[in-house]
């Protein structure tokens, strides 16, 4: 919770900013608004004053503490005064209207009044008159002045909606006239998508209940759309024309180095047959056939490969590249001395799956390597990274994949250094497994 207030707020690509007026900004996916609402008063010397203490509005606020005073009802709004006027006159004989500035009383409601002997009092209000901070009558332009000891009023009720007007969301009249507002639909959902209002700026007579009640209900839509955009990420994540698209965009995707846990890991090792599972562009494994490597690179999107395939031509070493969906792709058993796995981030089963198709690639005295994301890495704002935390995992999490009668596992957290889109120096940390087969004996 912070204590500050927010000036403006403005789009981006991944949600939002809020500007605070101590400086700050605030980033976030959605945004929901609860800034109520201002009370416009009329503008009579006193009212402002005496507001909330013996100026109010609302019977059903404040009309037990005002039952059996005698109660001026200061008409800016015909029809809400009269309203008003009804409504107290349930709680004190003594309700008086002035007519102040508001339109002429229609037949109607003059008769309404009439039948509660409520007295109307014609003319502009000049002032309130106080004695001993209380409010002793009403002071009319012609100098008369009537006996009251509190007053009503019908503020015009705005929306305080300043800070949503950079993203196009304007107040709307309320259709009772009583002020203006910002239009939602049933949940809080405004006509800016990612944006819900809740409380007294979406609706200007709600109460502390309703609000609170709208506030719930604005949160559970909010909560049901962020999975819903969630679940559809991870669709798009784990979908092939994604990544086909991403290494067809044209330019380098990465950065063309090899993975550093992959050279922490081989560089001690003699070279064999190697497995490079989700290659990409091929950095790895163009690496890794530069060292004497038989490598075997492996990637869902054909324009990875063809990538890939141009920047082994380039290194002069040969690969062999394949395409296939590694969630259901199984590799022959026992044919690889280092298989590889960088930064693959797939639902748990699937997960686990592969780690199994994997492990069995293994020769005895092989190497297994997998590498991700750590969890960790969710809690760096300026990481613009799908966040994801069912994707990501820890090293102990996958390592029970591995039946330890047959694996050396080693995991580790290790943190290195990188630099974050927006050029800021931040700390990542890797999730690294590294088991090793072990030969019969």
């Amino acid at each position: 919770m912070l204590h500050a207030t927010g000036v403006a707020a403005r789009r981006t690509d991944r949600g939002f900013e809020v500007t605070l007026d101590d400086g700050q900004t605030i980033t976030a996916r959605r945004l929901l608004v609860t800034t109520g609402l201002a009370d416009e008063l009329p503008d009579v010397p006193g009212v402002a004053e005496r507001w909330g203490r013996d100026v109010v509005h609302c019977p059903h606020c404040h009309g037990w503490e005002l039952r059996d005073r005698t109660v001026g009802v200061l008409a800016t709004h015909t029809e809400s005064a009269v309203r008003q006027a009804l409504l107290f006159r349930q709680l004190t004989p003594e309700v008086t209207f002035f007519q102040h500035t508001a339109p002429a009383l229609t037949e109607q409601q003059a008769a309404q009044l009439s039948a509660w002997g409520v007295p109307v009092v014609t003319g502009s209000v000049e002032s309130l008159e106080v004695a001993d901070d209380r409010i002793t009558g009403v002071r009319l332009a012609d100098g008369t002045v009537v006996a009251c000891s509190a007053v009503t009023v019908a503020p015009r009720l705005v929306a305080s909606s300043a800070v949503l007007k950079d993203l196009g969301i304007e107040p709307t009249a309320h259709p009772m006239g009583v002020g203006e507002s910002i239009a939602a639909d049933p949940t809080g959902r405004t006509e800016v998508p990612g944006v819900w209002v809740a409380g007294n700026v979406t609706d200007v007579m709600a109460s502390v209940m309703g609000s609170a009640a709208g506030g719930a209900s604005a949160a559970a839509a909010i909560n049901a759309d962020l999975i819903a955009e969630d679940t559809e990420l991870t669709l798009r994540v784990l979908s092939r024309d994604h990544w086909e698209e991403r290494y067809g965009s044209g330019g380098r995707v990465w950065s063309g180095n090899p993975n550093p846990q992959l050279v922490a890991t081989a560089t001690g090792l003699p070279p064999g047959t190697a497995l490079d599972v989700g290659c990409g562009e091929g950095a790895d494994s163009v690496w890794l056939a530069s060292r004497g490597w038989q490598v075997t690179g492996v990637d869902v999107a054909q324009a990875a490969l063809d990538t890939a395939a141009r920047h082994a031509d380039e290194a002069g070493v040969d690969v062999t590249w394949r395409r296939a969906d590694i969630t259901a792709w199984e590799p022959a058993p026992a044919q690889f001395d280092l298989v590889s796995a960088q930064y693959l981030h797939l639902p748990r089963p699937d997960r686990e799956a592969l780690i199994r198709r994997l492990a069995a690639a293994v020769r005895p005295g092989g190497t297994l390597l997998i590498v991700g994301h750590h969890p960790a890495d969710l809690e760096i704002p300026a990481l613009r990274r799908p966040r994801l935390p069912h994707l990501m995992f820890t090293a102990e999490e996958i390592a029970g994949v591995l039946d330890p009668v047959e694996w050396d596992v080693t995991t580790a957290a290790p943190e290195r250094p990188a630099t974050a889109p927006d050029g800021q120096r931040i700390t990542l940390t890797d999730t690294v497994l590294r088991a090793v087969r072990r030969t019969a004996r």
